[in-house]
């Protein structure tokens, strides 16, 4: 909406971010929901990345506005959400750590340090200049990524990283998630992609993850899956509330459901680091996924079939094509 150049996206973007910081938390957390006038939604376990996400909203606006001003309005409240957030970061790794199923795959057994949230906390801190942005970059590298020869000096973040180095499969993403002595290699794909294209990567590795998920056909059947591999019932990662209404199932929701959002970022990162002519088609098939059903723009599709899922009518779904189209047809941004 904010990149739109049209007035009324900005106003109803500007109006929705004041609104969220209205509904804030003592402690400076942003809800994932609001229905004014009263109801704010923080989730069951809490939801750490809405408070992400309306910061770098919150940064957005002012690059593209600044006469709103709206940035000084809400500092008090940018200033409690950013400590908030600091709260939640490792002292020695400075990483954010969470519980399961708090952020946006908001049931899926991610928990500890988790790629996408990371991904997010670095733009953050690269945004809004805030301290120990190097060693951030440095510890996200060596922790999702444990593969490289280049050992950790903190002996426990070496310790984190052995099990993984040592018995993990998946070698040519970042890993969705790292605890102590188990980690996620489903292949989350937004965490990756965001993570390339936020910055986090080497051109190197980024092209690497690129020509990785393109071989696992993650745009397929609409762009893009949400993991390479959905985790199964009875593994180990499988948890019981996966189970719940019957959403979270194989090539289902964040388990393996296609995801219009995902596909904007996809074509994004293919136009920037792998094959420009990929990144159009890519682009195409995601207008074609959006007009499913007259332009319903709906949330996500089976991960198999390609029915269409979920709710209909997703802003971020006619966003994320927005973006991708500036990028990839318009090659701005």
């Amino acid at each position: 909406m904010v990149h739109s150049g049209q007035r009324d996206l900005i106003d109803g973007a500007r109006l929705s971010l004041v609104t969220l910081a209205h509904h804030q938390a003592d402690n400076g957390q942003i809800a994932k929901f609001v229905r004014p006038p009263e109801d704010a939604d923080f989730w069951y376990v809490g939801c750490i990345d809405a408070t992400l996400w309306w910061l770098i909203a919150l940064a957005a606006l002012e690059r593209e506005a600044p006469r709103a001003g709206q940035l000084r309005a809400l500092r008090p409240s940018v200033e409690r959400a950013l400590a908030w957030l600091q709260a939640q970061e490792h002292p020695r790794l400075s990483l954010l750590t969470q519980n399961e199923a708090s952020d946006w795959a908001d049931i899926m057994p991610r928990t500890g340090f988790v790629l996408y949230t990371n991904a997010l906390w670095y733009y953050v801190k690269r945004v809004f200049r805030l301290p120990r942005q190097r060693e951030t970059l440095y510890h996200f590298n060596h922790l999702f990524f444990p593969f490289s020869r280049d050992i950790p000096e903190y002996r426990r973040l070496r310790l984190l990283t052995d099990y993984a180095r040592d018995r993990a499969k998946q070698r040519d993403l970042y890993l969705s998630y790292v605890n102590f002595s188990f980690w996620g290699e489903e292949g989350d794909v937004f965490g990756n992609v965001l993570a390339i294209l936020l910055g986090l990567a080497t051109e190197r590795r980024a092209r690497g993850i690129v020509r990785a998920l393109e071989r696992v056909n993650i745009d397929r059947p609409w762009p893009a899956r949400a993991t390479c591999i959905p985790i199964r019932a009875g593994s180990r990662e499988w948890r019981e509330y996966m189970d719940r209404h019957q959403q979270n199932l194989v090539y289902q929701y964040h388990n393996g459901g296609s995801w219009p959002l995902i596909g904007g970022f996809w074509a994004i990162a293919q136009a920037r680091y792998g094959d420009p002519g990929r990144a159009r088609e890519t682009l195409v098939r995601l207008a074609r996924a959006n007009a499913v059903n007259d332009w319903q723009f709906n949330e996500w599709f089976h991960g198999k079939t390609g029915a269409p899922c979920g709710m209909p009518g997703q802003s971020w779904s006619a966003a994320s094509f927005l973006l991708a189209y500036e990028v990839v047809a318009r090659k701005k941004l």
